[in-house]
């Protein structure tokens, strides 16, 4: 970016790294990109520390792979045009991964979206973009937005709301406000009493901002497109001085509107600590009322409460008007952002032919069904490995026998419905005619480390660890810093909001009858530091029965230290599941057998096709 576009931060041709994977806040971006007609996406790239490849999504209706790198130097280095980072770290790592895109050569501008950034770290970062010359916006920030241009995450909010603010093309007023959740609200006021906002930007409500609200208005001033400003402050801190004494010096010379927010601390008697950390009036300068006055005496437009906000707004921006420095805006076009397949489903406007047909199990509620029965019923009235291989080979139930630990184990683990890769390659092989072994080998050739084969190493790792007595946060870190995923932790559907019930049932059968579990108590230790990271990050299935498999070993007192590290090498828990899992595998082999299925064919629709 040249001198001339110094002050710019965000253009139509702006393109982003989003560190960490989330993919509802890419396809937000997109979304908006899409709507307001740019010619490329403007999420250039994800970096997922430890991961690389492509991740898919779609910008309009065209589906488009995005690259996934593991580093940020790896991501500044092979794309090199995109000059913003949407940092999405928590507030643990968020520190490392902003100050490595503040000291490359190409990143320009980090959004930093955590909340709770230790202030030291917040105070380094910024000494390094300042002496780097690179802009922060943020920590605990929902980041900006340049209308019809650029988005930051899921700033806006929705798609609806972006359209009802007008944001989907520039307008006249530039907004800079520390209130992440409140600026959404002044997008709407100010679309509402002008021809709508040309950038805003939330500068977060942390004690030390990487950018102060003064550094956006300065922006706003030299941008010629930009003809009038507005502020949304609020209590605590001193940033909205440096405003009114940027007025006073004439700094400032286009029409601004203020408002600081906690006016209603007054009312309190004591002290209040707002939301944000840095919104805490410890001192009468500090108070929203002082500020407003200050504003105000400085010839700051600042109304006598907020809700005269749209009404200061509406006056300066009809003067500007009438002076013949703002013309009528024409409204473009909006193009239509097709609806997501899953959402037209639930709303039921479309319909598709199933192309499984499954008799024996549903996994799409919150428990597993086995036969029509419930995991839940199935462990609760007792049921052995024996009711769990009549229920899913031949539908109903055989005489019970006593259950113990193992066959637990295998009945949690017998199956998960027809769309886990394992039962897929056993129903195809099976339609395409192939004998049952052939087809069960087709679906047990699929176990490994990203489909059931973890336990093994999960029970290897977490004993190591606790073993060697390293604290667990020190197994954490030590397992990120090598880049390698934590085995038996994180599901793709359960979370700590909605447990997987096959975790709890072990969890409490242990608990009941081991003597000792002093692996699964160090797991659980590990699961409450992950779950800081992201709500996901449990310990799952694998992992649960490799760490209760190795306390039940080791509580029986039966087995040498040598024998126990023996038997998760030789490979016996991934052979359990293994073993286990056949017993579903070939329930569905005989399912389609006698259901007499056709030869599989995959849906053309279900491919995305490239074009050399």
């Amino acid at each position: 970016m040249d001198m001339a576009d110094a002050n710019e931060l965000f253009t139509d041709k702006t393109r982003a790294f989003i560190y960490n994977l989330k993919a509802g806040p890419i396809q937000r971006m997109l979304d908006f990109d899409f709507l307001c007609k740019r010619e490329t996406p403007s999420v250039a790239g994800i970096i997922n520390p430890g991961s690389s490849g492509w991740h898919k999504a779609f910008f309009g209706k065209k589906e488009i792979l995005i690259p996934v790198f593991s580093s940020v130097a790896e991501a500044a280095k092979t794309i090199p045009d995109a000059d913003v980072m949407v940092n999405f770290a928590s507030f643990r790592s968020a520190y490392e991964s902003s100050k490595e895109a503040l000291e490359s050569r190409t990143i320009r501008t980090v959004a930093i979206i955590a909340e709770g950034m230790p202030e030291r770290q917040a105070r380094e970062l910024i000494a390094i973009a300042k002496k780097n010359g690179k802009w922060i916006i943020g920590p605990a920030t929902v980041g900006g937005i340049k209308a019809g241009c650029f988005r930051i995450g899921n700033t806006a909010g929705t798609i609806e709301n972006i359209t009802n603010c007008r944001l989907h093309r520039p307008g006249s007023i530039g907004l800079v406000s520390k209130s992440g959740g409140m600026s959404n609200e002044m997008y709407n006021i100010i679309a509402q009493n002008s021809d709508g906002v040309n950038e805003g930007i939330a500068i977060g409500g942390d004690a030390y901002p990487g950018s102060m609200l003064l550094d956006h208005l300065l922006r706003f001033e030299a941008n010629p497109d930009i003809k009038m400003m507005v502020v949304l402050g609020e209590l605590g801190g001193k940033g909205e001085y440096d405003i009114v004494e940027a007025k006073n010096s004439g700094k400032l010379t286009k029409p601004l509107i203020g408002w600081c927010i906690g006016t209603c601390a007054k009312v309190f008697p004591s002290e209040v600590q707002f939301g944000h950390a840095g919104a805490k009036s410890g001192r009468e300068l500090e108070t929203a009322d002082a500020k407003n006055k200050a504003m105000r005496g400085a010839g700051i437009n600042v109304p006598e409460s907020f809700e005269g906000l749209g009404a200061a707004i509406r006056n300066e921006f009809g003067k500007l008007k009438a002076a013949g420095k703002i013309t009528d805006i024409t409204e473009p076009e909006l193009p239509k952002i097709p609806q997501d397949y899953a959402a037209a489903l639930k709303l039921g406007n479309i319909r598709r032919s199933a192309n499984f047909t499954c008799t024996i199990s549903d996994d799409r509620g919150e428990d597993v069904l086995y036969g029509g029965v419930p995991l839940a019923e199935i462990i609760e009235k007792d049921y052995s490995i024996g009711d769990v291989i009549s229920l899913l080979w031949f539908r109903r139930k055989l005489p019970k026998y006593a259950s113990k630990y193992i066959e637990l184990c295998m009945i949690v683990a017998a199956d998960h419905g027809p769309c886990v890769s394992g039962a897929h390659n056993a129903i195809v092989a099976s339609r395409a005619g192939k004998d049952v072994v052939s087809s069960l080998a087709s679906g047990l050739l699929t176990i490994g480390p990203r489909f059931g084969g973890a336990i093994d190493d999960s029970a290897r790792d977490f004993k190591a660890a606790c073993d060697s007595g390293i604290a667990p946060k020190e197994f954490v870190e030590d397992m990120k810093r090598r880049a390698i995923r934590i085995p038996g932790i994180g599901h793709r559907i359960k979370s700590r909001d909605n447990p997987d019930k096959r975790v709890e049932f072990l969890k409490a059968y242990s608990k009941k009858h081991f003597p000792e579990t002093k692996y699964l108590d160090y797991a659980l230790e590990v699961e409450k530091i992950t779950l800081e990271k992201a709500n996901n990050l449990i310990l799952n299935v694998d992992g649960c029965i490799g760490v209760t498999f190795m306390d039940l070993l080791a509580s029986c007192k039966a087995f040498s230290t040598d024998e126990l590290d023996s038997i998760v090498e030789i490979g016996y828990l991934n052979g359990l599941f293994a073993l286990s899992r056949s017993i579903g595998l070939m329930g569905h082999i005989y399912d389609q057998k006698r259901l007499k299925t056709e030869l599989y064919r995959h849906p053309w629709d279900d491919v995305l096709f490239l074009e050399k």
